[in-house]
């Protein structure tokens, strides 16, 4: 399940010109870049801090507070995209930094 092609598609506002998407080569590097992009957002908002650390919460917050945020991820049993909720990316950030932290 790791290495399947997922695309992240992501509304930043309700504003429908605010959609994008991002492109990732498997669950997992979809999982780092929607830390990354929370962490870049951190950033943004505390530029003279150089460490800046946050708990899962504050990611989960982060994703609650997009209009809008799925995934949808290639099954090659079907040869298609399925797609996953917000719930599921949620899921799937925790376990992901779960193994990064061990």
């Amino acid at each position: 399940m790791a290495n399947r092609h997922t695309i992240i598609l992501l509304q930043h506002s309700p504003n429908r010109a605010s959609r994008t998407f991002m492109d990732y080569g498997s669950i997992s590097q979809a999982m780092d870049g929607i830390c990354g992009l929370y962490e870049r957002k951190l950033k943004e908002i505390h530029p003279a801090h150089a460490n800046i650390s946050y708990d899962i919460s504050d990611l989960y917050n982060f994703i609650d507070g997009l209009a809008d945020m799925s995934a949808l991820v290639y099954d090659h049993s079907v040869q298609a995209y399925l797609p996953y909720d917000r719930q599921w990316i949620k899921q799937r950030t925790f376990q992901h930094l779960k193994k990064l932290a061990h």
